[in-house]
């Protein structure tokens, strides 16, 4: 059973542009509230700091790590590889401190399967509509449309995951999608009453993929 001085593992997963960077660092400014910082072989993105948004890595130490069974999870998302590192994450929890994941659905399912003895919330993030997404995705540091396109395609897919977390977020604004997710946290930690309404996800979803 987890320890009531323990941290609690926070997982955001979302398709491509939906958000889940920025909650996940909204999340971070709670009192107590730490990201686990990735490892990634991507290029970096013109606003993000190696060793703060990422570990920036390249393909033969991203192997090494793996050879050496030091990630908690790992997986290959548009052709660059992903992964979580096992030590820093159970030192925080270990000390107290709630851990921040953010991470797609097949580093989501690692972490589960992994059935660490420490308490998980799990978060899947949806946009309001395909069109806002491809909006987002259009408008980001990235004006290839073949690029949002592609990320588009992988939307279809990843949308169906969404089943397998705990809850499911609509942002269609970012503030109170924030507050919403803060407020089920909590809840879940203090055993409170949950604002959560799955039959109004499931025809979320619906809309999403019709």
């Amino acid at each position: 059973m987890p320890s009531k001085t323990d941290g609690v593992m926070i997982i955001l997963s979302s398709p491509s542009g939906a958000g889940k960077t920025t909650l996940v660092k909204m999340l971070s400014s709670i009192d107590n509230f730490e990201i686990s910082i990735s490892h990634t072989t991507r290029k970096p993105r013109h606003n993000e700091t190696n060793n703060k948004d990422y570990f920036f890595v390249n393909e033969d130490e991203f192997k090494r790590l793996i050879n050496n069974e030091e990630f908690l999870e790992n997986a290959k998302v548009f052709n660059n590889f992903y992964g979580t590192t096992r030590t820093p994450v159970i030192d925080k929890l270990n000390k107290g401190k709630n851990v921040l994941f953010d991470i797609d659905w097949q580093g989501a399912d690692q972490i589960k399967n992994k059935k660490l003895d420490y308490k998980l919330i799990t978060f899947f993030i949806l946009p309001p509509s395909k069109e806002v997404l491809f909006d987002r995705l259009s408008n980001r540091d990235m004006k290839d449309k073949l690029i949002a396109e592609e990320r588009m395609k992988q939307f279809e897919r990843d949308v169906l995951h969404w089943i397998n977390y705990d809850y499911v977020v609509i942002n269609d604004d970012i503030k109170n999608c924030f507050q919403k997710i803060k407020n089920l946290i909590e809840a879940e930690i203090d055993s409170g009453s949950k604002d959560y309404d799955l039959e109004f996800i499931r025809n979320h979803v619906n809309k999403l993929t019709s």
